[in-house]
């Protein structure tokens, strides 16, 4: 396919390298594979604009090429500056002619223009990766609101920030809310993001795990994820919270738990994984020990107070690709990954594909369910139909092999009965 007129990126002469990991990342990802088999065929998408913003990597790339094999017009831009794959951005505006606006390492003004190009697109859906385009439509873009059908959203903070908006009576249009699917959470959150941020900071600081205190900010799925990796690598897992429910349940799962003021002094490697700001704040930084290692795994870099971190120090410098040393007044160094945004993609390449083709299935399928079904949904947030992710997860098995039970005619209706007991 020729390369399209629009789009900003580094270098469209790292496409080739981009189209080899791109099919390497597809070969991991059979149930989006057959999702964009039959797009191809029914095309559901035909003639609709599609702004995505998301982390621009192979996996998203394939993403991608299913919404365009349904018939899609899409448009790319990244949704974090330190995620994107320059190789793939090129693959995709060289190989696939989709307008694909993202560059590693962009700056702020960048970052907010590609959102602009996205919205630019005049999308009539909307796929977020932290609901940055959807703010934008809903604040300085409101005119373009009633061109909108629907959106997807992919992450726990998205979802936060749009329930909010619902809550408030201000949410224009039906979104679903991708990140609550079982099928999503459940593995990409969980497994995703608990190898990924391991191998991220393995790679960027060739720390050994083993035998370190690794705190873990956060027992949702994400810090679950982390927390079991960690402690299958030897650490001593430590975990904050501030929800009772998951405090009790990282008890239970044999993690110590305590408060964050408490985990400072005495963590080697910290971990925030939360969705909110300052979970890493400055009262914490204060007390970090020598040597301290610090990184975010959540969508935005505000769970580590940066802004204190910079007051703290008296000087700072770049010792490894993805780490900053800063040596605070009284000697002690901390070292912080990838800018404090998100350590698997700032310093690593992400969740694998095999976990994300669950991810994407969801996306492409939901954006499949809101076409069809847009003149039915309200202005608020859904979750993802059930009986999407009951067949995702069906793929999923069969592609790996594995073969369930189902129930007989008998048990389906016990199931079903009031009458039949003891």
């Amino acid at each position: 396919m020729a390369s399209v007129s629009r789009y900003d990126i580094r270098d469209i002469g790292l496409a080739p390298e981009g189209v080899r990991r791109i099919e390497w990342a597809d070969r991991q990802m059979p149930v989006l594979r057959a999702i964009r088999d039959r797009f191809a065929r029914d095309r559901p998408l035909a003639g609709l604009r599609i702004a995505a913003c998301l982390h621009v990597t192979t996996e998203t790339a394939n993403l991608m090429r299913t919404l365009q094999a349904g018939g899609a017009d899409v448009l790319l831009c990244g949704s974090n500056p330190l995620s994107t794959q320059d190789e793939t951005a090129a693959a995709l505006v060289a190989e696939y002619g989709i307008p694909t606006f993202a560059i590693r390492g962009e700056d702020h003004d960048s970052y907010y223009a590609h959102i602009e190009a996205a919205c630019d697109h005049r999308p009539q859906l909307t796929m977020d990766d932290g609901a940055d385009v959807i703010g934008v439509l809903h604040s300085a873009r409101r005119e373009q609101l009633g061109t909108v059908i629907a959106g997807t959203e992919e992450t726990t903070t998205g979802v936060l920030r749009l329930k909010a908006l619902e809550r408030e009576g201000k949410l224009a249009f039906p979104v679903i809310a991708v990140n609550e699917a079982q099928t999503k959470h459940l593995f990409d959150n969980r497994y995703g993001t608990g190898q990924s941020t391991l191998d991220a900071i393995m790679r960027s600081t060739n720390t050994l795990i083993a035998g370190t205190r690794f705190v873990v900010a956060g027992y949702g799925w994400c810090g679950r994820g982390v927390a079991l990796r960690a402690r299958g690598m030897g650490a001593q897992v430590i975990v904050t919270e501030v929800e009772p429910v998951k405090a009790l349940e990282a008890v239970m799962d044999g993690f110590a738990v305590m408060p964050m003021l408490e985990a400072a002094s005495i963590g080697d490697i910290f971990v925030t994984a939360t969705g909110d700001k300052h979970v890493l704040a400055g009262r914490h930084l204060e007390l970090l020990k020598d040597g301290a290692i610090i990184a975010n795994t959540g969508h935005f870099n505000v769970e580590i107070e940066l802004p204190a971190l910079r007051a703290l120090a008296v000087s700072s410098r770049t010792v490894r690709p993805s780490v900053e040393e800063f040596v605070l007044a009284d000697g002690r160094t901390v070292y912080l990954l990838a800018e404090g945004r998100l350590v698997n993609l700032g310093a690593a390449e992400g969740h694998p594909a095999t976990v994300m083709d669950m991810s994407f299935s969801n996306q492409a399928l939901s954006a499949e369910y809101a076409v069809r079904n847009a003149s039915s949904l309200e202005r608020r947030v859904y979750a993802v139909p059930a009986e999407i992710d009951r067949e995702i997860a069906r793929v999923k098995l069969a592609t790996m092999g594995v073969e369930i039970d189902r129930l007989t005619a008998e048990q389906e209706l016990y199931l079903a009965s009031w009458d039949e007991g003891t």
